[in-house]
């Protein structure tokens, strides 16, 4: 699914991520560990088609992302790839619904309310369609940002620190929820945090601060 070959990027001299080599099969569920300055976040954005790398490749199941154009790539990831980020980076006038709307508009797809409503069901948030997101709880929010990133279905899935502002109780619960969402849709799973709460939960782990 993922495949990264003599990765590398920095800033100037300073060199903030290298991995020579990283597979990432089909629907695997991968943790990133590490420290803040790790390069985790930078990582997820070039997986995610944000960020081009200053050296290497990187392969998403036979599409090499950065051989496409911005146009292509912003095409492709709004068709392939759902992002969970750490600010859930909602607009808090919008209804809920609103908000999956707009998503669906801006990753160039046909505006779909029954998928919406579905999506929101799955997450036990269909009630809360019409609701405007300032009225949601911090681990409500949580979860629309992650019906956000299943609306159409990705292939890949990658969270950056999505329980970084949880208790222990919504932590769990958020990670239980991302992995059984992304066995339901036999998406790949990539979830980068320095929370070690959440370690027991992954077997296969990549430690960016040993690297």
């Amino acid at each position: 699914m993922i495949s990264i070959d003599g990765l590398s990027f920095g800033y100037s001299d300073q060199k903030v991520l290298s991995i020579p080599q990283m597979e990432v099969k089909e629907a695997e569920h991968l943790l990133i560990l590490g420290n803040s300055g790790s390069g985790k976040t930078t990582l997820l954005h070039i997986l995610g088609g944000l960020l081009a790398p200053k050296e290497g490749k990187v392969v998403i199941g036979n599409t090499d992302l950065y051989s496409l154009s911005g146009h292509q790539r912003d095409k492709y990831r709004g068709q392939n790839i759902g992002l969970v980020f750490q600010k859930a980076h909602l607009i808090s006038a919008l209804s809920v619904g609103d908000n999956l709307l707009l998503a669906q508009y801006l990753s160039g797809t046909a505006q779909d309310k029954g998928r919406v409503y579905e999506v929101l069901e799955e997450l036990n948030l269909g009630h809360k369609a019409e609701k405007k997101v300032k009225a949601l709880s911090q681990g409500e929010q949580q979860r629309v940002t992650i019906a956000r990133a299943l609306l159409n279905r990705p292939r890949l899935i990658l969270a950056d620190e999505p329980t970084a502002s949880l208790d222990d109780d919504n932590a769990m619960k958020v990670i239980n929820l991302l992995k059984s969402q992304a066995e339901k849709y036999q998406a790949s799973l990539l979830i980068a945090t320095h929370d070690q709460r959440v370690k027991e939960q992954f077997e296969l782990q990549l430690n960016l601060s040993a690297a």
